[in-house]
């Protein structure tokens, strides 16, 4: 155990020495199942070593700076960061952090299944995968300052039992050429830019990156032909080998040899390849799961069953031309299920189409076991102090029958996600 992991259960006295594989992470020198105490979850607590302490020493700073950033790090598509501390001996100095556990496996092992199945990739899931790791970078991108991944590859993208994808290891820029990675390895050498490592890397290299990994989720696998590494000519081959002319478009975008001809993430969500979820849908369905405690259980189902079928949802009339009327029956009721429940389970962020988004605003941090030992406890005990931000609140003002008291309701959702509801009655009075 050391000091500083006290809500957390260290491998060796919590779960035994359970080593376990988060996509053959680089740099990593090993990963074990551990339990976080206070949320009761298991995590994974990962070590990077640095054989150099004097190296160690001339990147501590860049290091705890990258780490603050990536614990500041909310969003659905990638891999939490609870924890970390840097821990150095006599010889040798380390690296300890804490992150989120993917018990599903990597997409690597998910496409290998695939393929021996002898099925092809669902056009469809193609899709959603890519929009969610587009979300992600886009999202590591537009922080301030920008977070490169540096490291992406279908080893370090993970896929849950319901579809979610979460892409993980965003932490190579900081210890690059300092431990291992996956381009050291020639299995997954195509991965990786033309220009990695040679110039200032920047949004680019996780573009191509992401451009080979979305050819491969395309194709299952990549053929070597034998060879250990993958060719550029076998990577043309399966591009050309793709039916779809805008996936092969939009493919071939993402892995130009010329860095600055690459677009952006954000850019790439919008290609028409992706862009199937009109953004006033995508709102809508946020604002009903955003206030879902708000409607009976199953009204969506009640509300589907009094439609009529031929009834008109939606027209749009033109002058010169007949109009284009959208009726109910255009919509089926367990698509539009299918669509929230993703909406819910964070595969549809409504982030993905927000030009700019600021860098999370860090919470405040609780105080540590041994700070918390040094302050002396007055009588009487004082107020917990709530740090959380509210990010929304609704209100309810009713009155009751008789109009002599009214009951006031208030419903806060902060910004760990966790939610609180307030009420008390209110009585009439001129500054209500």
């Amino acid at each position: 155990s050391v000091s500083k992991t006290h809500s957390f259960s260290s491998p060796i006295s919590g779960r035994g020495a359970n080593s376990v594989s988060q996509g053959n992470v680089p740099g990593i020198e090993s990963a074990y199942l551990a339990m976080d105490t206070e949320e009761g979850v298991e995590v994974v607590w990962n070590e990077v070593q640095f054989s150099d302490k004097k190296v160690f020493k001339s990147f501590e700073e860049r290091i705890r700076e990258m780490f603050e950033n990536l614990m500041q790090v909310e969003h659905p598509n990638i891999v939490k960061f609870h924890k970390y501390w840097l821990d150095m001996r006599e010889s040798r100095a380390r690296v300890i952090f804490i992150t989120e556990y993917m018990s599903s496996g990597s997409l690597k092992q998910f496409l290998k299944k695939t393929k021996k199945n002898h099925k092809t990739m669902n056009v469809k899931a193609w899709k959603r995968w890519c929009t969610q790791i587009l979300s992600a970078l886009s999202y590591l991108h537009s922080c301030d300052p920008p977070i490169i991944h540096g490291n992406l590859t279908c080893d370090t993208i993970f896929i849950q039992h319901n579809g979610l994808i979460k892409i993980g290891s965003v932490f190579a820029e900081a210890i690059h050429g300092n431990v291992h990675q996956h381009r050291d390895e020639v299995r997954n050498q195509h991965f990786f830019a033309p220009e990695y490592g040679i110039a200032g890397d920047d949004y680019a290299i996780d573009i191509f990156s992401f451009g080979i990994c979305a050819l491969e989720m395309a194709v299952l696998e990549i053929q070597a032909n034998g060879d250990n590494a993958v060719s550029k000519e076998a990577i043309d081959h399966a591009g050309q080998s793709l039916e779809d002319p805008l996936m092969r478009e939009f493919i071939q975008s993402c892995v130009l040899t010329e860095a600055k001809t690459r677009p952006t993430a954000h850019d790439l969500l919008f290609h028409r390849v992706l862009f199937e979820v009109h953004s006033l849908k995508l709102l809508a369905a946020h604002c009903f799961i955003n206030n879902q405690y708000l409607l009976p259980e199953n009204c969506v189902e009640e509300k589907t069953k009094s439609f009529d079928p031929n009834g008109i949802m939606a027209e749009i009339n033109h002058r010169d031309r007949p109009g284009v009327h959208l009726k109910y029956s255009h919509v089926s009721p367990l698509e539009l299920d299918k669509f929230l429940e993703d909406v819910k389970n964070g595969i549809y962020p409504l982030m993905n189409f927000a030009s700019q988004r600021p860098h999370p605003i860090p919470r405040a941090l609780s105080l540590s076991q041994e700070q918390m030992e040094t302050v002396k406890t007055p009588t009487p005990e004082p107020q917990e102090t709530e740090t959380r931000k509210v990010v929304q609140i609704h209100c309810n003002l009713e009155a009751n029958e008789e109009g002599t008291r009214s009951h006031l309701s208030l419903f806060l959702k902060m910004d760990d996600r966790l939610h609180r509801q307030l009420s008390c009655d209110v009585l009439p009075c001129k500054s209500i």
